[in-house]
């Protein structure tokens, strides 16, 4: 436990793409376990808009439920859903607030500069 707590801290302080954790994903239905696995196909810096997922993971009208799978992730950073935005870029809703959906994009955007 000690390890995983500090792989978070460091991932934190400076994001990289290796975040590695045990993830336990069984508590999610069929649909929102597809889109947790989508999402951790997303590079750390990169940004996916809700409609773009729902089209990678092959339900194009899905838009809502996709981002209600987001909104059901419990494993914040491990599955990376703050990644996901709106159609226009902007930053929407995230289960632990969006100045923290904003402060996590912007730590991976000034390290995938770097």
């Amino acid at each position: 436990m000690q390890d995983d707590l500090q792989n978070v801290i460091e991932f934190i302080t400076a994001p990289h793409g290796d975040f590695k954790l045990p993830l336990d994903m069984r508590h999610g239905t069929a649909f929102q376990r597809r889109v947790w696995a989508a999402l951790l196909t997303i590079p750390c810096g990169a940004r996916i808009s809700y409609s773009a997922l729902a089209r990678r993971i092959g339900e194009p009208k899905a838009v809502r439920a996709v981002a209600s799978a987001c909104a059901a992730n419990a494993i914040a950073l491990g599955i990376p859903c703050h990644r996901v935005v709106c159609g226009d870029g902007t930053i929407s809703g995230y289960r632990w607030g969006t100045e923290l959906k904003r402060f996590l994009l912007e730590k991976e955007k000034a390290v995938a500069v770097n």
